[in-house]
Formats: structure tokens, sequence, C-alpha cells
């Protein structure tokens, strides 16, 4: 409350409302009819930048799911809305309202339907705990102060609410409000009839996630990356005395035999994409592969691809070189030239020449600057694949320039036998027969690099576990 009243001095559009999760007062700025408003206008956003996964059964399984967890809310009236994404990101989140996400990367490595309602229901708790509605206030209250600040002094401070929202969502909200939702979700949980202990399971799941990455980065000497939720993981969640407390209320509230449901959840997995799906492309290697738009690219040995929805782009393995490749319709099929110099805005473009490529026309030039950058048009059919390629803070070198070029001629159609590659690998179950090990079935498996760790992630057996026989298995075919 005190920190409310010092916000109203500061910021006169502030407020204070009862938190209908935790019974607290909390400073918001928005009542719940705009935190709905806020949210469906969100949603529309997050569906145009992130791809729905199109098998509709598995759509509806995980919304049944999800309303049988929400509906013992302490929000429970509003309408929430369960969506898949077709990314291999691990990955889950929630926008205010009740609007509620999960990667597909992210559900590859669940273990049971519980576990799959402990996700769930924690991206729950952030909505009724309403964690979305008071970051954004305290972002914005602060950024009308910013705002009157950079009147006098020229500095600009305004920020994006949507930015602000969309870093909380994606990046998590700090370990007391993630500790908060992992309580109430268990509390729903076990309210929803299934076991809270999956809640547990769950952040055992992220915790592998992360020991994986940390391992594999020590093997190819990279910096380790940093752990990404409920920040570091100093130990392992049995052992985690805030976790366990968090959770212990919801275990006073099981009765009876309270449901995990593993093999019915396994068996939806069955197919799944695992890794890049045939919609968003596939990458292999310095290779990426498109089915339905029919091309391939490469680029350099040993740089990265990330492919996000609205652009690919490849990286030099020290982060300093990129190029990146967006697509766009062409409808009056204007020449790469002529699209291409409307594409940079007047800017003077230097070096230009045509690209003749595997029946392909385009056009390249170097936009000139403090430091230039390779641009590049290449036309196919009625749409236009704009390429932009830089170093990082400055001017590429000739030998940097020519290693981005490469990687812009090397786009041509697929050849018919290349069509498989564009296919994704997918997720099969198997039974576990005596005497089979991680290493005979990695044997088996279709997946490149370590394969053995990488199974042993996905049947939460990391770094050293073995399955049992007659045990339920997932692998990549």
């Amino acid at each position: 409350m005190r920190l409310c009243l010092l916000m109203v001095a500061l910021v006169t559009l502030a407020g204070c409302a009862v938190n209908p999760a935790t019974g607290r007062t909390d400073f918001v700025m928005m009542s719940e009819a705009q935190e709905l408003s806020l949210g469906r206008e969100a949603h529309q956003q997050i569906l145009k930048q992130y791809p729905r996964y199109p098998d509709q059964a598995l759509q509806a399984y995980v919304q049944q799911v999800g309303e049988r967890v929400a509906r013992h809310s302490h929000r429970g009236q509003l309408d929430y809305h369960f969506t898949v994404i077709d990314s291999p990101d691990i990955n889950a989140f929630a926008l205010p309202g009740g609007y509620i996400y999960i990667h597909r990367g992210l559900m590859a490595y669940l273990g049971s339907e519980a576990e799959l309602a402990a996700v769930l229901g924690h991206e729950v708790g952030h909505v009724t705990a309403r964690h979305g509605v008071r970051q954004q206030s305290q972002s914005t209250a602060w950024g009308l102060l910013g705002q009157a600040v950079a009147m006098g002094t020229g500095v600009g401070a305004a920020a994006d609410v949507t930015g602000v929202l969309g870093n909380a969502v994606v990046r998590g909200y700090g370990r007391d409000m993630e500790l908060e939702a992992d309580g109430l979700g268990a509390e729903y949980l076990a309210r929803g009839g299934y076991d809270p202990q999956a809640m547990i399971e769950v952040v055992k799941v992220l915790k592998l996630q992360e020991d994986f990455a940390r391992d594999q980065a020590a093997a190819r000497g990279e910096q380790q990356p940093v752990g990404s939720y409920h920040g570091l993981f100093d130990t392992h969640p049995d052992n985690d005395r805030r976790l366990q407390q968090v959770i212990g209320p919801a275990r006073a509230l099981v009765a009876g035999q309270q449901e995990v449901n593993r093999e019915a959840f396994l068996k939806r997995l069955q197919g799944v994409p695992f890794g890049d799906s045939a919609e968003s492309g596939i990458r292999r290697g310095e290779r990426f592969y498109h089915g339905d738009l029919d091309f391939t690219l490469a680029f350099a040995k040993g740089w990265s691809i990330i492919n996000e929805p609205q652009q690919l782009v490849g990286q030099s393995p020290d982060r300093q070189l990129l190029v990146a490749m967006m697509l766009e319709d062409n409808p009056r099929r204007l020449d790469a030239a002529t699209l291409l110099g409307q594409r940079i805005g007047g800017r003077r473009l230097r070096a230009g020449e045509p690209l003749e490529q595997a029946g392909l026309h385009g056009y390249t030039g170097l936009i000139e600057g403090s430091a230039p950058r390779r641009v590049a048009v290449i036309l196919k059919a009625d749409k236009a694949y704009l390429f932009i390629g830089a170093a990082k803070g400055r001017a590429a070198s000739a030998t940097e320039d020519a290693q981005m070029l490469a990687a812009i001629s090397s786009f041509r159609p697929l050849q018919p036998a290349e069509r498989k590659l564009a296919e994704p690998l997918r997720l099969q179950l198997l039974r576990v027969a005596p005497g089979q090990t991680v290493k005979t079935l990695a044997a088996g498996s279709a997946l490149t690099g370590d394969a053995e760790a990488t199974l042993r992630l996905l049947n939460n057996l990391y770094p050293q576990g073995e399955p049992r026989p007659g045990e339920w298995f997932k692998t990549v075919r």
C-alpha cells in the first residue's frame, strides 16, 4: 500500500486494486475491462508474429486440458484461450485476460498430461495474479515520469506498452512472480484432479534444459548461457526450499488418486515435428530448405541459422556478420532493380549489378554510408526475397562482403532429390525392449550431433539415465 500511495503522488493516473488471487493490494493502472481489451489486441499481434500449430486435434486437446485447470482458478469466469505455437523453442507465456501459449518445442520434452497441465496452470497463475498488468502498470508509471523528464532534458524515455508486455511474457517475470505462479498453478492442478507434483517435474524439465545447454556450450568452448527460469538454478528443484514451500499448500488439497495420464499424453506426441517444421522451413547445418516455397540457400561453414517468423538470419561464428532474408509479395511483378530501389528508400546504391542464378533474376549492390551494407532482391514468381548483409558496427571487409554475397547467390529452387531434406524430423514412440539402451536407440534415430544426450533430454534421463524395459520412450525418426 505504501508503494501504491507513492505512485499516486507521482502519477495521478495510478490506482490500487485487490489482487483476485492473492488478496493483496496491488498497484495497477487499468481496469479488468481494459485488461481484457489489451489481451485481445495483443493476441492478434501474437498470431501474426508466431505461427499457430496446424494440428487441430492437438490444439483442441491443449484447450481442453487448459480449461480443466483454469475453471478451478481464482478467475474461472474468464474466457481462456490456449494456443500451441509452431516453434521448436522451449517456452510458454501468457497475456493479460486469459490468452495462453505453449510452444510445440516445450511439449516435446514433457512426460505426461499432468505436466502439460502444470505448464498451463503456471501461466493461468500469471493471469489470475495479474502479473502482466502489474508489470505493465509499473513500467507505464515510470515511463510517464520519464516523458516528463525528457521534456526538460531532450532524452527520449517513452516506452511502447506492448514492448514492455512482450519482454515480460517471453523473458519471465522474476523469481518472486514465477514462484507465485508455481504455487497458484499447483493449487489449480490439485483442484482439477491432477497431481500437483507435476509442477516440480516441469521445473526439473526446465533445469535439465539449462544443464544441457551449458554442457553443450562448454563442449564447443563457448560462453555458458544464463538461466532463464527462476533465475539461475543453484539447487535441484527437489531441494529448492522456496519452490517446495509454494507447492506445499497444493499437496494438502489432494484427495484420493490424482491423475498423471502419461501414456495418453505421449500418444498425442506421436508424429509431432521435432525441431523445425515444414511450414517454417528446415535447417540442416549451414543450409536451409523450404518445401512449400521451393527454395534452398547456404551460408558459409560454421555459420548458424536463426529461423524467425518474419525473417531468416545467417550469423557468422563470431557473431560479427549477418545476412537477413525477408519475404514479401510482388503483385505488380516489378523488376528486381526497381523493387530494390524502392526498398532502400532513395538511398544511393553503389556497385549495383544483376543476379542471374538457376533461372531466377535478381539485383544487388551496396548501400553507401559509414558502414556500407550489402542488399539484394531475388524474384521468384510473384514473390520477392529481400536480403541485407552487414558487419556489426563497422564496414565489412572485401572478404566478408564476398561471404555475404555468396550466401545470397546460393538461393535457388529445390532439386528433386532435395525435397526430402525439406521434411521435418518427427517424434516416434516405442516400447523399450530388454537389452535396449539409449546408445542403441540413438543409433536408430535420425538425430545428428550428440544424439544420445538429446534422447536422454527428451525422456528426462539426462545426463546418464537409462530407460527400463517396457517403458514408453520418445525417439526421433
